[in-house]
């Protein structure tokens, strides 16, 4: 099987983070969403190896976690106010 370089991958990553965190903002959590793109950008603007694939998927894991966790309790409020 064909691997890509780190440096074939590191734009969809990037750009898979970039999209995540528009999400993450769109939920208001917009400090949240700015932690994560400071660290993707600082990855970003440096060597494109392993060691940035690896801190930009473990960033993009971070922001799906937290997101998940968000979207849920922003949902809940919603329903909460549609019910009252």
């Amino acid at each position: 099987m064909d691997q890509k370089s780190a440096a074939e991958e590191l734009p969809a990553l990037y750009r898979a983070l970039l999209d995540r965190i528009a999400q993450i903002d769109a939920t208001g959590n917009r400090v949240f969403g700015h932690q994560i793109r400071t660290e993707a950008t600082r990855i970003y603007s440096r060597a494109w190896d392993d060691r940035a694939r690896r801190g930009l998927e473990d960033l993009l894991r971070q922001a799906a976690d937290k997101g998940a966790v968000r979207r849920g309790a922003v949902a809940g409020a919603r329903r909460s106010a549609s019910v009252s």
